[in-house]
């Protein structure tokens, strides 16, 4: 029993914790975490409680709402994506911008940086990025068990692939803090979208959410562009400790600077052109329906039009009394 117990244990609870003192008045202890190979076992173990969350959700939220408003099957796949993705990116941007009020960590720039390498992280911190990490590995095999549609399938797997990489790449780099404040930005603009096409499906002619999202979005692959090349370009940059120590957790190079700084850039690159071709298929589609409804709008008048003619004649023709010039007959005279 022992032995199951230090195994279960290291599935359910954080791993690496290190008991520091604490300085100033308060006299005590408080305890921060690193990361380690067993947090693998941690991540599995939550990847599974995704599983389950997801499939609560599906049945007793999203399967009662798509029977009442009787969803097309590629609407139906799509409000699923976006009711899953809604939930999960409300709680992580509460619990993110929690954390980022709580630690202090986003009132200064700078905090983004100094004291490199973040090493040690608080509890919610690492948790946090657990959770992250379960919740994008729990997308694979959900794609499986909704039976996504082949053409979807593609397109998840590259926006989970690219998360799980940034994600991952954070936590391994020690960059938690950079992480955390680019991953609440930009789960904020994600939120938006997701409820804005929910009211969408609810309701065709709610496009305002839309609008408010593409300035949004705009907004936020410029923020995070800036706070990108602050933290790798000046900040990390000009930190004197500059050398590649793994057992201090240091990757404070050239080398690694320039490819976290790249790889960033070509994300927010993709998602710019990815932004472009939905917006101009957007204004496609809307011309298309406007131009449709003026071609119903002149067919109805030529209609009427028509109809308004005929009923100034008789089976269509017109009547001897409602000519506009009719002949005088001559009068034979006797």
């Amino acid at each position: 029993l022992q032995v199951t117990a230090k195994i279960a244990v290291s599935f359910v609870t954080l791993q690496y914790n290190v008991t520091l003192p604490e300085t100033g008045e308060k006299m005590g202890q408080f305890i921060l975490y690193h990361y380690g190979f067993k947090d693998l076992a941690t991540v599995f173990f939550y990847t599974l409680v995704a599983i389950i969350l997801h499939a609560i959700l599906q049945e007793y939220v999203l399967d009662k709402i798509n029977r009442r408003m009787h969803f097309s099957k590629t609407k139906h796949s799509k409000f699923n994506e976006s009711g899953q993705l809604s939930a999960f990116y409300l709680a992580s941007f509460v619990w993110g911008a929690f954390i980022l009020a709580s630690e202090n960590y986003a009132s200064n720039p700078t905090h983004l940086w100094e004291s490199y390498p973040h090493t040690l992280m608080p509890f919610q911190v690492k948790f946090f990025y657990i959770a992250q990490l379960a919740y994008w590995f729990h997308a694979l095999p959900e794609l499986y068990f909704q039976k996504t549609r082949k053409e979807d399938i593609p397109r998840q797997l590259v926006y989970t692939s690219l998360y799980v990489f940034h994600i991952a790449g954070a936590y391994l780099l020690n960059l938690n803090r950079f992480g955390l404040v680019l991953l609440v930005l930009h789960y904020f603009v994600e939120l938006l979208f997701h409820v804005s096409r929910l009211f969408y499906f609810s309701n065709e002619k709610n496009e305002r959410g839309f609008t408010l999202w593409a300035f949004l979005f705009v907004v936020a692959r410029l923020l995070t562009l800036s706070l990108s090349v602050l933290t790798f370009g000046f900040g990390l940059a000009g930190a004197q400790n500059q050398s590649l120590d793994l057992t201090a957790g240091n990757f404070n190079i050239l080398a690694v600077r320039v490819s976290a700084l790249a790889a960033i850039c070509l994300t927010q690159a993709y998602m710019m052109w990815k932004f472009i071709n939905f917006q101009l298929k957007r204004w496609k589609e809307h011309a298309q329906i406007q131009a449709v409804k003026k071609k119903a709008t002149n067919t109805k008048n030529k209609a009427a039009k028509k109809g308004e003619n005929k009923a100034n004649g008789v089976n269509g023709t017109i009547s001897f009394e409602d000519r506009d010039s009719p002949r005088a007959r001559k009068v034979k005279s006797s």
